[in-house]
């Protein structure tokens, strides 16, 4: 792959959802795509509701029968935005699986792309948005991620 099919995106100040749409369009479209500022996506709604949301669908699950048995689930910034986008591919076919793997997600911005132009989406930006809204970041703390902020 040639250096024109590789986007790096700036996730900061853009909405969960819209953005992970248009990573899915564009690895669909044979593209690699890489997300900085992964820990600075927003998600909309008022941020007590998506956090008591996040923590009821991802701690709240558990097995009856081992601690080993009960699902994975991510509490990272990186694995929470690369679960949205793997919702919105076909992940049950190669061409879905494929896709995924031209995805790359960081927190902060790593050396190698920091000379680079980050793009921005003017219909995925947070400014849009009228009411409360909470990052990834702080969700992510709240299931119990004690990552590093910046690269």
């Amino acid at each position: 792959m040639s250096e024109g099919d590789l986007l790096v995106i700036d996730g900061r100040g853009h909405i969960l959802g819209r953005l992970a749409s248009i990573v899915a369009k564009k690895l669909l479209e044979g593209k690699r795509v890489v997300v900085v500022n992964v820990q600075d996506v927003v998600v909309s709604g008022d941020p007590v509701m998506v956090i008591q949301s996040y923590k009821r669908t991802i701690l709240g699950v558990k097995s009856h029968y081992s601690h080993r048995l009960r699902p994975k689930r991510p509490r990272s910034p990186i694995r929470l935005f690369k679960a949205a986008v793997r919702g919105m591919l076909p992940k049950h076919n190669r061409r879905g699986r494929e896709a995924l793997k031209r995805l790359k997600a960081y927190i902060g911005v790593p050396r190698e792309f920091q000379s680079r132009e980050l793009l921005r989406f003017k219909e995925a930006d947070a400014s849009r948005l009228s009411r409360g809204y909470v990052t990834l970041g702080r969700i992510a703390r709240e299931l119990g991620w004690r990552g590093e902020v910046e690269v």
